[in-house]
């Protein structure tokens, strides 16, 4: 278990951890010569069984108030030390300030210097704290009188706090991926690098390999030491120490930076909180803030009313920031003088408009009350899309437990991406709805190509689960694809006995040359330009001759040909241009340019100023 301490400058705590455990936990020359703790210092009190008790030992001055906030991320029960001679000062305020707002959920009051002051003072001291916590939603908060240099109290500390190590449960984020913020980092001789810090979730073990922020590299885990004795594995809750190995060095890691069991999905610029405030904060005001053992500067921007409960906000930070649905921020006033709130993370996505309206507010409140991962994954699947990706990241989801979540969920899953069957049901019928009014439109055209569909019906979709869909509807008789056209079954179905009849005539003149004008390919077989109109539209919604242009018609086959060329430029150039398609085929500018235009609107290419760029290879 590891405890962290809190209160005012000289009132005790590093003496009182030296009492408790034996070992003075400062290490900086100047933290000796000023008789004050200026960094973070770590104690381990060993215990019979093998384990240990940890203790962070925070700064109490205000002008060393970040170094206290880089300590206490991920600590569960805080020490407050409070000296009798004293009482409450103002850093002894904003130090619970700080803990209530960063969620530690347990404090123990421990009063030093008993013995330097009477009995009454000692009651009023203590009743002086109790109000002042009971107001903050502290009750019944256990106390301790100490005095280090006479040894008053501290036997009966020393066995609260093996009391509390032995009924510690196992972290409730042990389950979740791996996440350490790094407080320290050192070389040592025969050893090489090691970065030290409390894992906030997960678990981490000898010869894995774990991502590092602050270089942006893989490191394999080379040693371990937890509670300060060497370890096979550790995890969410232990204070550890890592001797790490890659292609890194010392300057290439500081304070503030992660290592994680995965290469994190993408860092936070703007993000959507809750708040708990100490203080109005105004919109856009400038603040301090502090992230695990990142501290940067930033803005709020308020969404809602001041007297809405909670309120809501979007930070927008200076300095990107590895975030995670759930963490909390600790906001200072830019000064630096006061503590003004804590953020809770509630979506790492800020849209960039609509924030303020009622709708979407109502969901960031759902999400600020959302019990666990699968009641949180039912308020987003409503929105659209999901990409598992940034969801697994945000939540910490391992691989095991997201497909456990996945299993218990109505959902549509294709290449890592997934959509509610409410919303899947509706893009399907969008598709449906899109391929009718394309055949309306152009009705002497067999159908159109999926990648193309997909861009009229469902832009802002990922093509894999657009595709997906697609191929359910294939399945289900819905649409049909003929030639690599999906059209509608209606869409098509076949000659009638005298169109046929006077289709073989046709082919054959299509046999013969290509392509052919409508009103040209009328006067050969001596027909009216309408009824060969009629008769060529029928043929291409039967896949047999494609329109390049209205009325200009060549076969499927010779379609086929010019894909062909079309890629085999697009291999070797990484393009094709007309001048080179009119090259290849012998014919004019114009028509080399007409079947190009064509190839552009099927999507089987894309235009660049002059090039065609190849799009969707398997549309031909």
């Amino acid at each position: 278990m590891i405890f962290a301490t809190a209160g005012h400058v000289d009132h005790g705590k590093t003496t009182l951890i030296q009492a408790i455990t034996g070992v003075d936990t400062t290490h900086l020359p100047e933290e000796k010569k000023r008789g004050m703790t200026i960094d973070l210092g770590y104690a381990y009190w060993p215990q019979p069984d093998g384990t240990s008790i940890g203790f962070v030992d925070v700064p109490g001055h205000e002008k060393f108030l970040s170094n206290m906030l880089a300590g206490v991320g991920g600590i569960s029960h805080a020490l407050l030390i409070v000296a009798c001679d004293d009482g409450v000062m103002a850093q002894t305020i904003e130090h619970v300030s700080i803990l209530r707002l960063a969620g530690c959920p347990q404090v123990t009051v421990i009063l030093t210097k008993v013995d330097r002051v009477s009995t009454q003072r000692i009651d009023e001291v203590r009743q002086q704290i109790s109000d002042f916590l009971a107001n903050l939603g502290w009750h019944d908060v256990s106390m301790f009188m100490t005095s280090a240099p006479t040894g008053e109290g501290i036997a009966e500390l020393r066995d609260y706090l093996v009391t509390l190590h032995q009924q510690e449960q196992q972290h409730p984020q042990w389950h979740k991926r791996f996440r350490l913020a790094i407080d320290r980092v050192f070389s040592i001789k025969g050893a090489g690098l090691v970065v030290t810090g409390t894992a906030l979730a997960g678990q981490i073990s000898i010869g894995e390999t774990f991502w590092l922020t602050g270089a942006d590299k893989p490191v394999r885990i080379r040693a371990l030491h937890a509670q300060n004795q060497p370890v096979e594995s550790a995890g969410a809750g232990h204070r550890i120490a890592i001797n790490i190995t890659g292609d890194i060095s010392k300057d290439n890691v500081s304070r503030g930076d992660w290592l994680l069991s995965q290469e994190p999905n993408y860092q936070a610029h703007k993000v959507l909180v809750s708040l708990i405030t100490d203080e109005p904060l105004k919109h856009w005001q400038s603040v301090h803030i502090h992230h695990g053992t990142r501290h940067i500067t930033g803005r709020v921007s308020l969404l809602n009313d001041a007297s809405d409960t909670p309120q809501l906000a979007e930070l927008i930070l200076d300095t990107p920031l590895w975030l995670v649905d759930n963490d909390r921020l600790i906001l200072r006033d830019i000064g630096a003088q006061r503590t003004l709130a804590a953020a809770k993370v509630l979506h790492l996505h800020s849209p960039r408009r609509g924030k303020r309206q009622d709708e979407f507010l109502t969901w960031l409140y759902a999400l600020d009350n959302a019990a666990d991962e699968r009641e949180y994954l039912q308020l987003c699947l409503p929105k659209g899309e999901l990409l598992l990706s940034q969801f697994s990241w945000a939540q910490q989801l391992t691989d095991t437990a997201l497909n456990q979540l996945l299993s218990t969920v109505d959902i549509v899953s294709a290449a890592g991406v997934i959509l509610s069957q409410h919303n899947a049901q509706n893009a399907k019928q969008k598709l449906l709805n899109t391929l009718e009014e394309y055949h309306q439109q152009h009705n002497d055209q067999m159908g159109v190509g999926r990648s193309r569909l997909k861009r009229m019906a469902l832009p802002t979709y990922h093509d894999e689960i657009v595709y997906s869909l697609i191929e359910q509807l294939l399945n289900a008789g819905a649409i049909n694809q003929s030639r690599g056209w999906l059209h509608l079954p209606s869409h098509g179905l076949a000659f009638s006995a005298e169109q046929d009849a006077l289709w073989q005539i046709a082919k054959v003149y299509f046999e013969q040359s290509e392509p052919w004008w409508v009103r040209d390919l009328a006067d050969k077989m001596k027909n009216d330009e309408k009824i060969v109109r009629s008769l060529l539209r029928k043929a291409a919604q039967l896949g047999l001759i494609i329109p390049i242009i209205a009325d200009r018609y060549y076969t499927h086959k010779s379609i086929e040909q010019f894909a062909s060329i079309i890629i085999k430029y697009n291999e070797t150039n990484g393009s094709v241009t007309a001048a080179d398609f009119r090259d290849e085929l012998s014919v004019g500018r114009k028509l080399a340019v007409q079947i190009l235009e064509y190839f552009d609107r099927t999507g089987f290419t894309r235009r660049k100023k002059d090039l065609h760029i190849l799009r969707d290879k398997g549309l031909f």
